[in-house]
């Protein structure tokens, strides 16, 4: 047995802004991917998967017992009786979807009623697999809006307009030009749950619930509305006053030891960094209009391509 491949994703903008209702834009990275596989022979990080899909099984079956039954849980038991695990590339604590890929497979093989990508995918669709996918995930994070397995599911870049207004958008085709989106990796693994904790309790204060309202979400927006228009000039701008926004009001989200880096980018124009997922380590997002000239800068670290133009 294998099953189809479930990609990462990454979500390009609306870190913590979609918590709070602002604008998200999630695209699918298919650099990583998982599949379901069976097998008898276990390596460690196999070892790893069995048990943790054993646990996740449990999980489903305690959901169950209080939803309508949606899975098919005695296929599912009876693939783990067999040796199933989840064979993936995808980094963990790296804002990828290393855990969305994993709920996209498990529900793409064991929904009852599932939804389909071939369907016509309505709101109302949408909105239920989203749902289905936050109780599925919150097993892994405790709290999860269910976005992560939507885009790794569906494989499509996903505009959330709002949490009761999502729509699957095509991005601007990509150029061989000199600009790009890319990764930085930090080589730190990154949490969600303490990070996302940091921020509800930011937001009990005045100030900073202001800024996110009228600065963080607005750029945000902005930044989205520019990238899916191809009005890259424009887009440097907001994503410059971004990546001050964020350097100054989530620092502990930032790596100490790329403080500097983030500041030196601001500084020179030469590029910006920016969250990616929840921050505290894994991968740091950034643009440039100039990657070769960005490679040598940031020839110390390692940089992944996601997007040119």
């Amino acid at each position: 047995m294998k099953g189809p491949l479930f990609y990462a994703k990454i979500l390009l903008f609306g870190e913590y802004g979609i918590i709070k209702d602002s604008k998200g834009l999630a695209i699918p990275y298919n650099t990583y991917q998982g599949a379901l596989k069976k097998s008898n022979t276990y390596t460690e990080e196999a070892k790893l998967s069995h048990a943790n899909l054993n646990k996740f099984y449990d999980y489903l079956m305690q959901l169950e017992a209080n939803d309508n039954a949606q899975f098919d849980l005695d296929a599912f038991k009876s693939d783990l009786n067999e040796g199933m695990y989840f064979d993936s590339s995808i980094p963990q604590g790296y804002g990828v979807g290393s855990s969305g890929a994993l709920v996209a497979a498990i529900y793409d093989k064991y929904a009852k009623n599932k939804i389909t990508v071939l369907e016509n995918l309505t709101r109302d669709k949408l909105l239920s697999l989203k749902a289905t996918f936050s109780k599925m995930e919150s097993f892994f994070h405790g709290k999860s809006s269910g976005l992560d397995p939507l885009n790794s599911y569906l494989s499509i870049p996903i505009l959330i307009n709002s949490k009761d207004d999502l729509e699957t958008t095509g991005i601007p085709s990509q150029k061989p030009g000199k600009g790009a989106v890319f990764l930085l990796d930090s080589k730190m693994v990154g949490e969600t749950a303490p990070m996302v904790s940091i921020f509800m309790n930011k937001m009990k204060q005045k100030g900073f619930r202001k800024m996110i309202d009228e600065d963080f979400a607005k750029l945000t927006d902005a930044c989205i509305d520019h990238f899916l228009k191809a009005e890259m000039n424009a887009l440097f701008g907001d994503v410059k006053q971004l990546s001050k926004i964020v350097l100054k009001n989530f620092k502990p989200m930032i790596p100490k030891a790329f403080h500097k880096l983030w500041e030196q980018g601001i500084a020179t124009n030469d590029y910006y960094l920016k969250l990616c997922g929840s921050g505290g380590g894994g991968y740091i997002l950034g643009f440039t209009k100039d990657y070769e000239k960005t490679k040598m800068i940031l020839k110390d670290y390692d940089l992944e391509l996601v997007y040119r133009f």
